[in-house]
């Protein structure tokens, strides 16, 4: 497949500003539920050489891949990371939301808390009828906290009787089926959030796609919050990203390496697996085995080192999630394409229709 050219590539080079991301949505369009059917959403092809789009239906994804292709799916699980519960000493009510289990500090997290005055180290928090419990340990810098839990039996088991799915702001709905905001290859626990490029999938849908030819490689990076915190910063580079960790197998690793080798294209679904991959990489294109933290920040003007194609969701408008779709597809094929979305009443964010450029 044939790269964005370089003169669209330098074009973009100079929409450096938050506010060049920016377009009008009817608020009607922010799905508030998800279809009964995963791959029932509609998807909108933006061809990347040519910034045309035409309409599908995501069951008819396999119409864009071609055996030796390399699809790239994000497996990790969200857990149930919204707790709410009450100040032991005084009553009063704290929410938490647990942000990420520190590594070799057992059943230690850190978290956001709110209010924040009644999480105060020292403070004791308890949940449900007293399953579980934090201990408030320290206060950060940026105002999270750490938090110690304490509980009997095991901690994902309590987790999930009594948290909830931090939904994004935008979806005012309950969610009544915990498992339709997890992708139905999901295994590793520890986001925060999906990676909604993903919930279109059925295991059907990916079994007839692996039957036909084309590989499937699966990473991991735990999405965190911050995929929701706005950009406030005026311009593009005076943004501090935020840091996720991923994971990479030597398996997962050698099978995109070798479609890229062998001519294939490697598609990522989701800004997550595109993260993912562009953070492991080096300058060759070759995707290196491992895990660490990431807080790739990919905005017009980034050269794009493994991917060559991407399915993503429609994003918020001046996120960073539009921005590293606008560096790959041309920012304004990328606006161009969300105003047709919008003509044509496509449904928007985590819960609604889909993309795939290529």
């Amino acid at each position: 497949m044939m790269k964005m050219n370089t003169d669209k590539k330098n074009r973009d080079k100079d929409y450096l500003n938050v506010s060049d991301y920016k377009y009008d949505l009817p608020p009607e369009l922010i799905a508030q539920d998800p279809l009964s059917d995963r791959s029932a959403s509609r998807l909108l092809h933006l061809d990347r050489e040519t910034g045309e789009v035409d309409n599908h239906i995501f069951k008819d994804i396999q119409s864009f891949l071609r055996p030796g292709d390399c699809l790239v799916i994000n497996d990790t699980k969200v857990i149930p990371a919204r707790l709410i519960g009450a100040r032991q000493d005084t009553g009063g009510a704290v929410e938490l939301l647990l942000l990420k289990r520190l590594k070799d500090r057992k059943d230690e997290w850190e978290v956001l808390a709110g209010p924040g005055k009644k999480a105060r180290p020292g403070n004791v928090i308890v949940f449900g009828d007293g399953q579980l419990s934090a201990e408030v340990l320290e206060v950060l810098e940026d105002g999270n906290r750490i938090v110690k839990f304490f509980y009997e039996g095991i901690f994902e088991e309590v987790l999930d009787e009594l948290g909830a799915m931090p939904l994004p702001p935008y979806i005012t709905h309950e969610l009544k089926d915990k498992s339709r905001y997890q992708t139905v290859y999901a295994k590793y626990e520890g986001s925060a959030a999906a990676p909604t490029a993903g919930l279109h999938f059925t295991e059907e849908l990916l079994s007839d796609i692996e039957a036909s030819g084309v590989n499937v490689a699966r990473v991991t990076l735990h999405v965190g919050l911050g995929t929701f915190r706005p950009v406030k910063a005026e311009h593009i580079k005076d943004h501090v990203m935020h840091s996720e960790r991923y994971m990479i197998t030597e398996e997962a690793a050698a099978l995109i390496n070798a479609t890229k080798e062998s001519g294939g294209r490697v598609i990522a679904v989701g800004t997550t697996s595109t993260r993912t991959l562009e953070s492991s990489a080096d300058e060759n294109g070759k995707v290196h085995p491992g895990e660490g933290d990431t807080s790739i920040f990919i905005y017009p003007g980034y050269d794009f080192k493994v991917i060559d194609g991407l399915i993503t969701n429609f994003h918020l408008p001046e996120s960073t999630l539009i921005m590293l779709v606008s560096a790959f597809a041309g920012r304004e094929e990328t606006l161009a394409a969300y105003r047709e979305a919008v003509r044509q009443r496509y449904r928007f964010f985590s819960f609604g229709d889909a993309m795939i450029i290529i």
